[in-house]
């Protein structure tokens, strides 16, 4: 146990430079207290001592503002950077060295029984804010872009991008050469288009009842 803390701690220097001293760390950094609870409450969880472990994994939630399931099975050298918002799945897996930052849900989409949160393979970065959702499988090695959501399992090697995610690069390798930022689906945009598009239609029907009105109030005059 001592060894798995220290391993923890760890992590922590090698994954973020802010990181000054283990004081600091061990009293300061949220992601690392989230894991160790988790841990107590996933041992109790096996043990099947469900309502204890619920509570211990609430109480950490209330002050870390991570929310991990203790049913989830994490891995080592597990690293949560920012966590706020972060939230893991009952049946989620997460293999060794896995980086996810703040406002990243490991969920299901509410249609699977059984195993229906994501399975995360070792040497995974999940970027702010993306959702991986379903029973899917991250392949290793893996990078999901800020901001992207995962429906589909991803294969190893390979950078996901976009709403819904879409593989841009797999083993260094460019997958659509066409595609670029500028490409990837923006569902704010696509409404403020449509919204455009339904102004000038409006815009239209108002021109022509005016031009309607004038054309009668012309025949009145005669």
């Amino acid at each position: 146990m001592l060894k798995r803390i220290k391993e923890d701690i760890q992590v922590v220097f090698e994954q973020d430079p802010a990181a000054r001293s283990y004081l600091e760390v061990i009293l300061t950094y949220s992601g690392l207290h989230a894991i160790w609870a988790h841990r107590i409450a996933h041992w109790l969880y096996k043990r099947r001592f469900f309502f204890l472990a619920r509570l211990i994994s609430q109480i950490s939630r209330f002050f870390t503002g991570i929310e991990i399931h203790p049913g989830a099975k994490i891995g080592r050298r597990f690293f949560i950077d920012h966590g706020m918002g972060v939230v893991i799945g009952e049946t989620c897996e997460i293999g060794d060295n896995v980086t996810i930052y703040q406002g990243v849900t490991l969920g299901g989409t509410g249609k699977e029984k059984g195993k229906r949160h994501p399975t995360i393979k070792d040497n995974v970065l999940i970027a702010t804010g993306a959702k991986v959702l379903g029973s899917i499988t991250i392949g290793e090695n893996s990078k999901i872009g800020a901001g992207s959501v995962v429906l589909k399992d991803v294969p190893p090697n390979s950078t996901v991008v976009g709403i819904p995610g879409k593989v841009v690069r797999r083993d260094g390798v460019r997958v659509n050469k066409d595609l670029n930022h500028g490409d990837l689906p923006d569902p704010i945009a696509d409404i403020l288009l449509r919204m455009q598009e339904e102004i000038e239609q409006l815009k239209k029907e108002v021109e022509d009842l005016r031009l309607e009105r004038s054309r009668e109030h012309g025949h009145t005059n005669l």
